[in-house]
């Protein structure tokens, strides 16, 4: 009040001697989260009411911010994060105008750091701490202070309800879990930003106070007998299900293909031990001596098939030698066509009954061979 009282005499003295306006007083910059505000304080004049200008130097040449406000203060928000400002006020009255009144100003360095936003959440004997970064004026709500300050923490302090001990810790992310705190017990928290290259703290938020709870947690013992025994319900239940599948593919399979079976008879001669038997026993046993015979089967090619003389005397000399008889029956046609030939069948089997086995093997029919057929032989064993 003094003060204010003293300035206001000095003022109206200056005025009444030189006739010049007072200049602006306590001329500051408030900056908070990159809120720039200058603010002053308006000098005492008796002659009526101040209006005021302020201004910023850019590229040399300073520009209004406000001009002829009635205001003792003006927003410089609009100004870079970075780099040193030049800020000047001056107090007008008509015609006239006091001296400009000049302050520096970096809003990174000299802004104020706001209280961070804090959410607490108690979950048994611990306290989970959520932090948001206060955001920055003039700047979309995602660009918070943490984007600006690479080496952006948190100083976090709390207490219990009505004591003054206070533990600290200093995470440097968005969240924190306060653990192995008392059971049924209330917690006070506050949280400030802090700026670790800088060594520089914010303001601290309002506290925030939660009640814990009693441990509830389940043992990890509990927690390993549970899985196993999930795990073997689990496999009984799929054991039963391949069981169960297994079953009604054997039952749809025997309903709609049974299946060849044996009669009811054989299977009751084979299951008889003593039928068994003489069914084993009733096959013959091979005999390494045993002599078998050969026999020739004689299969005719079509009569439209000739073969040539040469191929006949051929296959005869691989047949064997013709007896006399054969020969004689190929050249009696040759007697003249008015003479009829001479039968050779009675004599040719009453030689082949002489001759034995062997002789019809070895001679073929005299028949196809003055026809001119190739015999074509095969042999058949045959048991004796």
């Amino acid at each position: 009040m003094a003060r204010s009282l003293g300035s206001w005499l000095s003022g109206c003295l200056l005025v009444s001697a030189l006739g010049m306006v007072p200049p602006p007083e306590n001329v500051r910059i408030n900056s908070v989260n990159f809120k720039n505000i200058l603010q002053w304080e308006s000098p005492a004049f008796p002659k009526g009411n101040l209006t005021f200008t302020a201004q910023y130097l850019s590229y040399r040449r300073f520009q209004d911010m406000c001009k002829g406000t009635a205001k003792t203060e003006c927003n410089f928000s609009s100004l870079s994060k970075y780099g040193d400002h030049t800020l000047r006020v001056r107090a007008e009255f008509a015609e006239e105008h006091s001296d400009w009144v000049q302050v520096g100003f970096c809003p990174v360095d000299d802004t104020i750091i706001g209280p961070p936003r804090m959410q607490v959440e108690a979950l048994a004997d611990s306290l989970h701490l959520r932090f948001s970064a206060p955001p920055i004026e003039n700047e979309p709500e995602t660009w918070t202070m943490r984007n600006i300050y690479n080496s952006w923490a948190y100083h976090v302090q709390y207490w219990k309800n009505g004591t003054d001990e206070k533990f600290q810790v200093t995470p440097q992310y968005d969240f924190e879990v306060l653990r192995n705190l008392e059971p049924w017990t209330t917690y006070c928290v506050q949280v400030q930003g802090f700026l670790l290259d800088r060594n520089k703290t914010g303001e601290w938020s309002e506290p925030v106070c939660e009640q814990t709870s009693s441990d509830d947690t389940t043992p990890s013992w509990m927690v390993a007998v549970i899985l196993i025994a999930s795990i073997f319900v689990v496999f009984l239940v799929l054991l039963a299900c391949f069981a169960l599948l297994w079953c009604i593919y054997k039952k749809t399979k025997y309903t709609f293909s049974p299946g060849n079976a044996l009669p009811q008879h054989l299977k009751e001669f084979l299951g008889n031990p003593h039928h068994g038997t003489r069914l084993f026993f009733s096959f013959p046993l091979l005999d390494e001596n045993e002599v078998f015979d050969k026999l020739s089967v004689v299969a005719e090619d079509s009569e439209g098939s000739k073969q040539s003389p040469a191929e006949s005397c051929g296959l005869g000399t691989l047949s064997g030698q013709e007896p006399p008889d054969s020969i004689a029956e190929e050249e009696a046609p040759q007697a003249g066509p008015g003479h009829a030939p001479a039968p050779t069948s009675t004599s040719q089997g009453d030689q082949r009954g002489k001759d034995g086995p062997g002789a019809s093997e070895r001679s073929p029919d005299p028949e196809l061979a003055e026809a001119g057929l190739a015999p074509a032989t095969s042999e058949l064993a045959l048991k004796s």
